[in-house]
């Protein structure tokens, strides 16, 4: 088999088939589609950036799951071609049960802590990489973005002050470290089917389905009262937050090293979260 023999069997191997290397078809056309729609929101950069940490963030699930034996779908890319994020993020699906809560704890906690590896430092260059510039007169076009405490203390580091009438214009890096930590404070609510969910279940088993109710309580008011934008995202946590399956063994404790890790999630969800996230 010649050269162009071997390429033109590799493309038939990946239309024809229903996996590429063990990977599913359709989530590596997702994966594909969902760089093309970041790409056209905001340029390479932005797409190589936050498909790198929605990647991880899937994967730590994904490598979880796999130590632990839960059968769990390759991740599925959700492309959007609208800005300003270009894509919905990724999900996985657990088809197994999961053994016990410390097998739960370590699949939930190992998304966001993935996700931040990645989020944090691409989030540092960004910031170094973007300029301060006068707020323009005609602000019709002006979006400006809510900045979570984690974010703020990385420009401060970063860029320091910024005086009065100015504001930082993200490089499309930077941008892209915001986003990373939006979608992990997302993932780190409280609730349900979440990774805080997993979390608080795994730390206080039963007793978080009274977490779960009054951070979704809380949620709606907060998006009722102060953000509408909010609205759509906890009408869906309304619909799919309140539970949350036991594990099969759901007497084993977490250990001390867990539960610090555990409180440091929490941690992280107070000081990434974004309550306003687009201020139009």
């Amino acid at each position: 088999m010649n050269g162009e023999q071997a390429r033109l069997s590799g493309v038939k191997g990946f239309l024809f088939t229903p996996s590429f290397l063990g990977i599913p078809r359709i989530n590596i056309l997702l994966f594909i589609a969902t760089f093309f729609t970041t790409y056209l929101i905001n340029g390479p950069s932005y797409a190589i950036c936050i498909l790198t940490i929605l990647l991880a963030h899937e994967m730590g699930h994904f490598t979880m799951c796999r130590k632990y034996h839960v059968d769990a779908t390759w991740p599925f890319f959700l492309p959007v071609p609208l800005p300003p994020f270009g894509t919905f993020g990724a999900v996985i699906k657990m088809k197994g049960h999961i053994p016990n809560k410390r097998a739960l704890f370590d699949i939930g906690a190992a998304g966001p802590i993935g996700g931040l590896i990645f989020a944090i430092p691409i989030t540092i260059i960004g910031l170094y990489l973007s300029e301060v510039h006068p707020i323009p007169k005609d602000s019709t076009s002006y979006l400006g973005l809510g900045e979570p405490i984690l974010f703020s203390f990385f420009t401060k580091m970063m860029i320091g002050e910024v005086a009065e009438g100015f504001d930082i214009v993200l490089n499309p890096i930077a941008f892209a470290g915001w986003a990373g930590l939006f979608v992990t404070a997302l993932n780190l609510l409280p609730i349900g089917q979440l990774d805080g969910g997993h979390i608080i279940y795994a730390l206080i088993g039963k007793h978080s389905s009274t977490v779960y109710k009054i951070g979704i309580g809380v949620f709606c008011l907060f998006s009722l009262l102060v953000y509408p934008g909010w609205i759509v995202f906890a009408v869906m946590l309304l619909l799919f937050g309140f539970r949350h399956p036991a594990p099969l063994d759901p007497f084993t404790h977490l250990d001390f090293k867990r539960k610090c890790i555990g409180v440091l999630m929490i941690i992280i969800f107070l000081i990434s979260f974004t309550p306003i996230p687009l201020k139009l």
